[in-house]
């Protein structure tokens, strides 16, 4: 008799349900990781001339600046915009001085632009998933 019939057919949607959600957080790691690689050869071809992540250089280091607020590394002279700025780094903030810093702070001292939305992109979510040590 096929009583069972309607419980192995939902056993089989269950499995099938699960089966996709695994795959689709196995597909959302390894995006992630993708956008990790690509943010960071990103940073590097483009930031790393002037900033590194756990010095100073040229610019300030940069591990842990979403969620700083602007112009507060101790070690870095900042230009006065940036030192009288009264603002903390976020996502939006990143990608709209990476798109022109003039329009985030006058008379700053750095001249660099990431035209690209989806570089910019990249970078941000790069510098975003560090952690600060």
């Amino acid at each position: 008799m096929p009583r069972n019939r309607f419980s192995h057919l939902g056993a089989s949607a269950a499995l099938a349900v699960l089966a996709f959600a695994g795959s689709s957080s196995v597909l959302r790691c390894q995006t992630a990781g993708k956008d990790r690689q690509d943010g960071q050869a990103l940073f590097q071809k483009r930031c790393s001339g002037c900033h590194a992540l756990d010095a100073d250089h040229e610019g300030p280091r940069l591990r842990g600046v979403v969620g700083r607020a602007a112009g507060t590394v101790k070690t870095f002279q900042y230009s006065d915009g940036l030192k009288n700025a009264k603002f903390t780094w976020d996502e939006a903030r990143l990608d709209k001085w990476l798109t022109d810093t003039e329009s985030v702070v006058p008379d700053n001292d750095m001249s660099f632009q990431v035209p690209k939305p989806d570089e910019r992109a990249a970078i941000i979510s790069y510098l975003k998933s560090l952690f600060t040590p």
